[in-house]
């Protein structure tokens, strides 16, 4: 398995992941599958903390994991949100420890002081990923979404870099 930034050949694969979770899982609160010029904008940001990596294996993208601005707001500079997606067939295999491993490498480099994920809940394997990457859980908002026809939790964890 290769670890690497993203490239624009990556993009259908990143979205085809993102895709499957829109529409049948509950990682995302997005509801339609946004446009593939939703990704390219998303790869284009070249501002420091920001990055968008991929799992490769066998020549295919297995999964991916970005950091984004955490708020608009300048005092929130050095402070990013991450996301990390698995292909299913890449789950259970330490893709996402793999890639947030070299995810918060990039931005301990890149000056980031503290890392914060939302895990919509319940999502055991994104818990223990977040767990033993060293994120701490700093609260849950409950019923904060609402995806098909259920209110879902949601925990804020963060890491300080």
């Amino acid at each position: 398995m290769l670890i690497r930034p993203a490239a624009e050949q990556d993009l259908p694969a990143i979205k085809a992941i993102y895709d499957a979770e829109v529409l049948g899982g509950i990682s995302t609160f997005t509801t339609t599958p946004p446009e593939l010029d939703y990704w390219e904008t998303r790869l284009s940001s070249s501002a420091p903390g920001y990055h968008v990596l991929v799992a490769e294996g066998d020549g295919e993208v297995l999964g991916y994991a970005y950091s984004t601005s955490y708020r608009p707001r300048e005092a929130y500079a050095r402070t990013r949100e991450t996301s990390v997606y698995l292909a299913p067939g890449a789950r259970g295999r330490g893709v996402g420890r793999a890639l947030y491993d070299a995810l918060l490498a990039a931005m301990r480099q890149d000056g980031v002081h503290l890392v914060v994920a939302v895990i919509a809940l319940p999502n055991d394997a994104s818990v223990a990923l977040h767990r033993a990457s060293g994120f701490e859980s700093v609260g849950v908002l409950h019923e904060v979404g609402h995806k098909f026809g259920r209110w879902i939790d949601t925990e804020l964890v963060e890491l300080r870099l």
